[in-house]
């Protein structure tokens, strides 16, 4: 009998497997939540593999399903859904007879070209001459920190630190794709070989963009390099003059060129007063920030834009705080501000071109104002009918506004306490964060506190508040660039490389057969001021953002998310890329003494009808633009040979005419 009696357990754990049986035979836990096989809970991270595993087969039998599908499919589809394409730009010309004349020269923007690494830290050991900007990013995310040490200059010289070269990708490729997938130059490169162009007679003149521009002659010979190649292609080609397409900040880089190239050895190139008239049939300008972009500001103050700010918002804390032992926006500023090229777009010409508290030449812009005719080529009498009185009036001369508030005050209501004098240093705050925090490390409360109470930032103000905020680095930018508007161009002072790359303050070539273009988007809401908040002065955190809950509901606002918008290209608002083709070099003038012939052509932006079209064929986007077939027309005709005559003139969409009208500079 004893036998047969249930031996008592010697661990506890066996008295609860029965019971634990009978729950699973239930199938819900005490707590009422549902188990899976063998006892085990159903987790959220069970879910989440799940969920990822899923993702990633679905997308890969989407890819392989476009891989084995016939490659006039997709084109099918399109055509079927949208009706017929038309024919792209180069197969049109083909058809007309034009072939390829003059060659052609690119020079790509700011973080457009790739930059390949040829020296290293030992965390970079397996990464020699693999691309670390461009392509995949991959490496941004398997070693981030030595990324960024990576892609910094040193924050002294501006030059390469310390055991680190990065050098920027040659040839075509450099700038064709800027990822996988997302074209930069590629169309245009495309176009342009059904008309018989290669690489012998098209060029991508591809430089370190991080450099100042002068730095990149220094230290890699690229201003060089490009004279020669100009000077070989233009040999090669029987003599046929040159077409030069910049992009972006290129566009600043090849004016700082045309000076280098005439002005003597050993600070200039010593071509010669004649050479860009030998070698220059035309400069195409893409997208050109001849005057700055508002949004460099808040880049170099905050390190953010408005999309930032916008992202910031939607997922607090991320960018912020130190996820992964990562301050993203911290790291990211003190990357950046090592690269002296984003000092080259801070806004030129001051007040007088950006306006002051209560003026500034957009005024009565309106978002939602009804387009020209898309045909319509208007000449520089444009004339545009009244301002709307009813609209609320919006002070674009504000670039910066600590509050809402006084970003719509009378200047009579804005009571500003000058923080040029400001004692810095005051109750520093968290001394661990000098890696990551650079310059703000030493305004401390004081400092911080100066800023916002000044209140109100214009163009010339905002100069000053850079110098205040980060001292070391407009030092560098001190020597490399300049801001102002030119007494006399005939002061030997403005023969410095430190002048060329501001328009207000250099000539143009004595070339008067040359033409130059100013080829830009519009139609978009671009950024031109903000409305910033101070932050809590803690943990590292960057003491300023813009304040993304600064909205005005009304219909057609020209403020969102903290961001007063005009018109642009996205990027670079019309006064920027406009003014200098519409009045400051139009005709005989002081900064166009041989009277260039100068043409605007504006792309009224249209964004794709569905996804099936990508990114559009008639985008007036900063970089999509790039692949818009009015634009790429006009730089094929051009380099075939024709004129601007020939395309027709100026074709222009916006009030550029009259915005410049109320620019009052002696010219």
């Amino acid at each position: 009998m004893q036998n047969l009696r249930r031996r008592k357990p010697d661990r506890p754990e066996e008295v609860t497997r029965p019971e634990k049986a009978r729950g699973e035979r239930k199938g819900d836990g005490e707590d009422g939540s549902k188990k899976k096989g063998n006892g085990k809970r159903w987790s959220c991270i069970d879910n989440c593999c799940w969920l990822i595993g899923l993702i990633c087969s679905i997308w890969w039998l989407l890819l392989f399903l476009y891989k084995a599908m016939p490659s006039s499919l997709p084109q099918y589809v399109t055509e079927a859904i949208t009706g017929p394409l038309p024919d792209p730009p180069g197969e049109k010309l083909r058809k007309e007879g034009l072939n390829a004349a003059h060659p052609v020269i690119f020079v790509p923007g700011i973080v457009t070209a790739g930059l390949e690494l040829w020296e290293g830290k030992p965390c970079a050991e397996d990464l020699f001459r693999k691309r670390l900007w461009g392509g995949t990013f991959g490496d941004v995310y398997k070693r981030p920190l030595c990324w960024v040490e990576h892609m910094s200059l040193n924050n002294e010289t501006g030059l390469d630190p310390i055991g680190i070269r990065v050098r920027s990708v040659p040839g075509l490729v450099a700038a064709d794709y800027f990822a996988p997938g997302y074209f930069v130059w590629a169309v245009l490169i495309a176009n342009l070989a059904r008309i018989g162009y290669e690489e012998k007679n098209m060029h991508m003149a591809s430089y370190d963009w991080r450099l100042s521009f002068q730095h990149t002659e220094v230290r890699d010979h690229t201003l060089s390099r490009m004279k020669s190649t100009i000077e070989l292609m233009v040999a090669t080609n029987g003599g046929k003059k040159a077409v030069i397409v910049p992009h972006s900040m290129g566009v600043l880089y090849f004016l700082h060129f045309m000076k280098w190239v005439e002005a003597p050895a050993p600070m200039g190139g010593g071509g010669g007063s004649d050479w860009c008239a030998k070698h220059i049939k035309a400069v195409m300008n893409i997208g050109g920030p001849f005057l700055g972009v508002p949004k460099a500001v808040p880049g170099l103050l905050s390190a953010e834009a408005r999309d930032i700010a916008v992202a910031r918002a939607i997922a607090p804390g991320v960018l912020d705080n130190d996820i992964f032992h990562l301050q993203t926006l911290q790291h990211v500023m003190r990357m950046t501000r090592t690269w002296d090229a984003t000092m080259s777009m801070i806004p030129k010409g001051g007040n007088a071109i950006w306006g002051d508290l209560d003026w500034s030449p957009e005024e009565g812009y309106s978002p939602s104002k009804k387009k020209k005719d898309e045909n319509l080529t208007v000449s520089r009498n444009n004339e545009v009918g009244p301002e709307d009185p009813k609209r609320k009036k919006v002070n674009y001369g504000r670039m910066i506004s600590f509050g809402n508030d006084v970003a719509e005050a009378s200047q009579s209501d804005i009571k500003r306490i000058d923080f040029r004098g400001a004692v810095k240093g005051s109750n520093v705050a968290n001394t661990t964060c000098r890696d990551v925090w650079t310059e703000y490390h030493d305004m401390g409360v004081g400092g911080v506190k100066a800023v916002a109470d000044y209140k109100a930032y214009t163009a010339d103000d905002v100069l000053d508040l850079l110098h205040f905020v980060a001292p070391k680095m407009m030092a560098r930018g001190d020597a490399q660039f300049s801001y102002g508007i030119a007494d006399d161009l005939n002061d030997l002072k403005y023969q410095h490389y430190k002048y060329w790359s501001n328009p207000l303050e250099t000539k143009l070539p004595d070339a008067p057969e040359m033409e130059i273009f100013s080829l830009y988007g519009v139609g978009i809401p671009t950024e031109r001021a903000y409305v910033y908040r101070v932050t809590p002065y803690a943990d590292c955190s960057i003491p300023f953002q813009i304040n993304i809950s600064a909205n005005v509901d009304e219909e057609g606002s020209c403020l969102r998310d903290g961001v007063f918008l005009v018109d642009g290209d996205e990027t670079v608002p019309v006064l920027s890329s406009g003014y200098m083709c519409a009045k400051g070099w139009r005709g005989k003038t002081k900064y166009n003494p041989s009277g260039i012939q100068t043409y605007i052509r504006e792309y009224d932006h249209a964004p794709p009808a569905n996804f099936l079209e990508g990114r559009g064929t008639q985008s007036g986007a900063h970089v999509d633009i790039m692949g818009n077939f009015a634009l790429i027309e006009d730089v094929m005709r051009v380099a075939a040979g024709q004129t601007g005559k020939d395309l027709g003139g100026d074709r222009v969409y916006s009030d550029i005419f009259k915005w410049a009208e109320k620019i009052n500079l002696k010219l």
